[in-house]
């Protein structure tokens, strides 16, 4: 069972649906005490980090979150819920994230046209299962105005081209996260997704 995270972060009714196309079997929970009998754990998001990081809080999220990731299942951040792992973010500085990984959520420089919005080729990087069949070229259908700044570059995946090279996908153990709406990027974005089932 793959349960996808409800912190009123976004909606998830579309990534959802995308899971039950690949075959698989989903709940969207708003209560942490499930997290204990999911199988994989999707954790999606749109919005502001601060407001999803209280968002977290409220709902007694991050100790959960924390318990499932060190039990070694797969774990999927989506967009502003990858940005999360990180410490910190320059859209609301002094929140702290969930500090899965060292590292900071920049801003775009301010003369880039602001959100990333559309489509845009994906740069994998080493081995990660969730590229199993997906041909060099490929797109992505990205929105944010934020990307992420590890610290540790070796758990970079996937790179994109937006006015010079960002990490958009990031692996290390059980732990994968993608910038990119793999709900909204079609057939390749559904091939993201059944390759996580398959994990």
């Amino acid at each position: 069972m793959i349960y996808i995270i409800d912190y009123q972060a976004g909606n998830l009714r579309s990534v959802q649906k995308a899971l039950e196309n690949c075959g698989a079997h989903v709940l969207v929970t708003s209560r942490p005490d499930d997290l204990k009998n999911a199988d994989k754990v999707i954790f999606p998001g749109v919005g502001a980090f601060g407001k999803a990081k209280e968002s977290l809080e409220k709902y007694g999220f991050v100790e959960p979150i924390n318990e499932f990731i060190k039990s070694g299942k797969p774990f999927l951040g989506i967009c502003l819920g990858m940005q999360l792992f990180f410490e910190s973010s320059e859209e609301n500085p002094g929140v702290s994230g969930l500090s899965l990984f060292k590292g900071v959520v920049r801003r775009f420089p301010r003369d880039i046209k602001v959100p990333h919005l559309g489509w845009n080729e994906l740069l994998p990087i080493g081995d990660n299962p969730l590229w199993k069949g997906i041909p060099p070229g490929s797109y992505f259908y990205f929105a944010h105005s934020f990307f992420i700044e590890p610290l540790d570059r070796s758990i970079v995946v996937g790179e994109t081209d937006y006015f010079g090279r960002i990490a958009v996908a990031i692996r290390h153990n059980n732990i994968l996260g993608v910038q990119f709406h793999p709900e909204k990027s079609q057939r390749h974005g559904l091939r993201v997704l059944q390759n996580f089932v398959d994990l």
